[in-house]
């Protein structure tokens, strides 16, 4: 029997990477076992020690990192590449890894010896510096926020609880994906394609190709299929067959998220009140930057005030056009909106994706991207095929510093596939920490994405939207690769939930620069640089729909507050809390059998419960902070330092108010974004 990888304190690889080819399903599951084994044995050590409680031996004391290495892999494989062996493995550990933490948190001889150091802290007895304090406080406040101080009972239920959450987090997002990659639209006559580019068409033959069909093209629910194909296919029959797949996703069936997400929402509303909170909301926003959900209302309705109205004149106006086109009998529906949208965004300004992408072919925004980091961080970027990857799509690269040494690995996932969850994400398969000797090890950042694939006659050709996703995925990347904390759970994006977004929502700033264009953008045929008369046309169409846009993202984020502000149980169907949430702020009609809740999965299983205001409440601040560059220097390399050694590299160090409020000189106003989207409050 060969040895288990995950078990060997090295890998004997470039920079220790994962040598994935070497790790099986098997070996994972043991090294979980065996990592739990070790934490208690550890944490066994640290209650029966006869020293009184101390910072040094209690909070940081040295741990094994079996148990954290074999779950990150597992957890980022299942999201990037799963397998039915690895979405089984994760459902089988999943309990044992909450009973496990639940262990943890609620051992009572343990949590006194972290309550002696809080209190000895808090007292003023024990001096500790910034990071040391702020670990400490964290630490504490996790115990008591898990369960800590509950009486044995509730201890009980507060496990069963998180075991239930863990388990049904998983299946919701296991639903999804098999309801994703269950509908296909399968298309044999070429008429059918009417108003698709040829680009999308060649991308839908090659969908078809790799399904195994003879001929034909094949569209699917995946981002780089199902947006081209809703805004510019003109057989409007079949836009609402792929608008009412996509809308009523894991509504029925064997994929049916409905019930499961009832359950989350009442089981996080029962967690919330075990620990003392009214709300599950309260209990999340204790440690953000918002604080309260007074303060999150207070944000989503200042957008409200400021961008309904527009939003509104702006669905009108699309409809207004629809009819023109269409007859006066016509009504825009949501799977319409997209599609005249188009059409009259062409008309009024003469701007497509289409027209843009030959310019961004994938090799060359990466070359962007990269160099857009280097211009600003002066670090580079060097692909280092001796670094193993997951799968043959990832592009593994060293990342090295303004003076050339080692910064981190930065794994690149770009296509979609059938084992690979849709949307964008970062993650690490090694956060950044310091070793007890003081060495700085650094992190393994990964950028997962799901683009455009090439196809047998161009090479992968980006959507500017694709382009804005992989500056915002770059820009989390930037946020773990500039690391630079004592302790791994400090580092990187381990900071408040509406602050990670700053640097990733940062980034898209630079998407429209013309020095940035410049510098990378070209015709992937002629060799053309991307034309400024195209770039002008883009500037002047850039505010199009801005406030629905706005409108939406709103809207998500007032349904997040609705299901985790309840008081009492959730009895009403996720439809009847939909449409009761949107009443006051709903665009466009409603489709019956639609329901955005069962694949929500940003706030039932991605982190994001009581969080999807973040999104909002980053670009208030990322709107100030790119106005601050502007105003000093775009592509300043001093300004960029700055926001690198006082914001990037703190990590979750410090207060991200402290952070933002020291890099800016005062704290954030929502002034910038509503002047960068042209919206006029003194109407």
């Amino acid at each position: 029997m060969t040895e288990n990888p995950l078990l060997q304190d090295k890998f004997n690889t470039p920079h220790d990477t994962f040598p994935f080819s070497r790790i099986t399903t098997e070996n994972i599951e043991e090294a979980i076992l065996r990592g739990i084994e070790i934490a208690n044995d550890e944490i066994a050590a640290i209650v029966q020690s006869p020293e009184p409680p101390t910072f040094a031996n209690t909070i940081a004391k040295p741990r094994s990192r079996v148990l954290d290495r074999a779950v990150t892999l597992m957890y980022c494989l299942h999201s990037a590449c799963t397998s039915d062996a690895l979405d089984a493995l994760a459902e089988r550990v999943a309990p044992k890894l909450t009973e496990h933490s639940a262990d943890i948190l609620q051992n009572a001889p343990y949590f006194a010896r972290v309550k002696a150091v809080w209190d000895a802290w808090k007292k003023g007895e024990v001096q500790l510096d910034e990071e040391d304090a702020k670990l400490l406080d964290d630490n504490y406040n996790y115990f008591v926020e898990n369960g800590a101080n509950l009486n044995e009972a509730d201890k009980a239920t507060f496990r069963q609880i998180t075991a239930e959450l863990s388990r049904l987090s998983l299946q919701f997002s296991s639903n999804n994906l098999k309801a994703m990659n269950a509908f296909a639209l399968y298309l044999t006559d070429e008429a059918q394609l009417d108003g698709l580019p040829d680009t999308i068409r060649k991308q839908a033959a090659q969908e078809a190709i790799t399904a195994g069909r003879e001929g034909g093209w094949l569209f699917t629910l995946h981002a780089p299929s199902y947006g081209p194909f809703m805004q510019y296919a003109n057989r409007r029959d079949l836009r609402e067959q792929m608008y009412h797949a996509s809308s009523t996703m894991c509504t029925s069936g064997a994929y049916d998220n409905t019930e499961i997400c009832q359950k989350i929402v009442n089981l996080r509303m029962q967690l919330a009140q075990l620990l003392g909170y009214k709300t599950y909301a309260e209990f999340a926003l204790r440690e953000r930057m918002a604080k309260t959900t007074e303060r999150v209302y207070d944000l989503l309705g200042q957008l409200q005030q400021a961008y309904l109205a527009p939003a509104r004149e702006e669905v009108r106006r699309i409809a207004d056009f629809a009819r023109s086109m269409e007859g006066e009998d016509f009504r825009l529906m949501p799977w319409d909106f997209a599609h005249y949208a188009h059409l009259l965004r062409m008309r009024d300004y003469n701007i497509d994706a289409e027209m843009v992408r030959p310019y961004f072919p994938l090799q060359r925004v990466i070359d962007g991207v990269f160099g857009l980091a280097t211009t600003l961080y002066g670090i580079t970027f060097r692909e280092n095929k001796d670094i193993e990857v997951y799968h043959p799509d990832v592009r593994a690269y060293d990342v090295l510093d303004h003076d050339g040494t080692y910064l981190a690995v930065l794994y690149a996932d770009f296509f979609p596939r059938d084992n690979k969850k849709s949307g964008a994400w970062m993650t690490n398969f090694k956060e950044q920490w310091h070793d007890l000797d003081g060495t700085d090890s650094r992190p393994h950042v990964s950028v997962t994405m799901n683009f455009t694939k090439p196809t047998a006659e161009s090479p992968s050709l980006l959507t500017p939207s694709e382009v804005n996703t992989f500056l915002h995925e770059f820009g989390h990347a930037l946020h773990g690769i500039f690391a630079q904390s004592k302790y791994a759970g400090l580092s990187g994006t381990n900071v408040y939930w509406d602050f990670v977004e700053l640097p990733s929502q940062f980034m898209e700033n630079y998407a429209g620069q013309r020095e940035f264009l410049h510098a990378f953008a070209r015709h992937y045929q002629t060799d053309e640089l991307f034309p400024d008369e195209l770039l002008e046309r883009i500037h002047r169409a850039r505010n199009f729909n801005v406030a629905y846009a706005c409108i939406r993202q709103l809207s998500f984020g007032l349904l997040d507050m609705a299901y985790y502000t309840r008081q009492e149980p959730l009895t009403q169907s996720l439809k009847e809390v939909e449409r009761h949430v949107w009443r006051d702020i709903q665009l466009l009609p409603v489709e019956e059998d639609a329901c955005m809740t069962v694949h929500f999965g940003h706030i039932m299983a991605g982190g994001y419960a009581a969080g999807y205001y973040s999104y909002k409440w980053a670009e208030v601040l990322e709107a100030d902070a790119f106005a601050y560059f502007k105003e000093r220097g775009m592509f300043s390399r001093q300004v960029a330092q700055e926001f690198r050694d006082k914001v990037l590299s703190k990590g979750g160090t410090r207060h991200p108010q402290d952070l933002y409020t020291d890099f800016r000189g005062r704290p954030a106003t929502i002034d910038a974004l509503l002047k960068r989207d042209g919206i006029n409050t003194t109407k």
